[in-house]
């Protein structure tokens, strides 16, 4: 077996449990079966925003290594920028606080975690009788990617690991080489700013504090969860401060487009009918 398909197969078990796990725990067996009962409706009314994801993440996969090119001849060099600005601050984190324990911890959140951070709502979403919600996260998901990549093109730098190797270890792959074989398919270390592990698992953790009445057991595991992975992205030696904070915004700003855009499109919801009239039973029957 290859490395790639090794830790490929790890993740996706480690994922499948904790998504079964955490469905029976925080959707509920009565829930799900509902869902599945009235399951090819809800997916025929998510259909646009799922096919407008699918065509992101794809055109993401198919242009990166041409936008990397785009990007080291005409994007903002801002490396020596952004280590102006803040210095060793990740080279401190490292000095200050790691331990065997917390890089164990923070690479499984940075792989494990996350990958189910970002699959968990799907099907959460996907439970409750509206699809608002679960479109409005697709459309999110969308967004950072497509914003994520222009911002990718724009800005070229290189992130501390590659800028202190004498102060910064790249903690996860020195703990974990197998890693690296599936970090090298979707990424480059050039591709820094911003952090799109913060952003998209703030999305999340910030859809999650939307929905809390609907999911408040989702709220407790994925706020702790998503906060981790930021943490993660420092900690790990990957990403700048800069690039988290870049993160933050660029997740706060996908969740208020996405709000706004789901709305444009006649998918509005009456002012009884958002996160908090997503309550279990609420829109039995009402799906729009």
């Amino acid at each position: 077996m290859t490395p790639l398909l090794s830790v490929l197969t790890s993740v996706v078990g480690w994922v499948t449990v904790m998504l079964i796990a955490a469905s029976v725990g925080i959707i509920g067996p009565a829930r799900l079966r509902e869902t599945w009962s009235e399951l090819s409706g809800r997916l025929w009314d998510a259909r646009r925003v799922v096919a407008v994801l699918c065509v992101v993440l794809i055109a993401s996969a198919l242009g990166r290594s041409w936008l990397l090119d785009v990007s080291r001849l005409f994007g903002l060099q801002a490396t020596a920028f952004i280590y102006g600005l803040e210095g060793g601050f990740v080279a401190w984190i490292q000095a200050t606080f790691a331990t065997p324990e917390l890089t164990a911890y923070f690479s499984w959140v940075y792989v494990y975690g996350y990958a189910f951070l970002l699959s968990f709502p799907v099907i959460a979403y996907l439970a409750l009788p509206r699809t608002v919600t679960l479109r409005r996260v697709l459309v999110a998901y969308a967004l950072n990617y497509a914003i994520g990549l222009a911002l990718y093109t724009l800005v070229f730098a290189h992130g501390p690991r590659n800028v202190m190797p004498d102060m910064v270890t790249p903690l996860l792959f020195a703990t974990r080489p197998d890693v690296m074989a599936l970090t090298s398919e979707v990424n480059v270390n050039s591709n820094v700013f911003p952090s799109l592990h913060t952003s998209l698992s703030v999305t999340v953790g910030t859809f999650a504090v939307l929905t809390r009445e609907a999911y408040p057991r989702w709220t407790l595991v994925a706020v702790p969860l998503s906060l981790s992975v930021v943490v993660a992205t420092m900690y790990l030696g990957i990403h700048w401060l800069t690039d988290v904070v870049a993160g933050f915004a660029l997740a706060f700003g996908c969740v208020a487009l996405a709000y706004r855009l789901v709305d444009a499109h006649g998918d509005a919801v009456g002012a009884s009918d958002d996160a908090e009239g997503e309550r279990p039973g609420s829109g039995a029957g009402a799906d729009d």
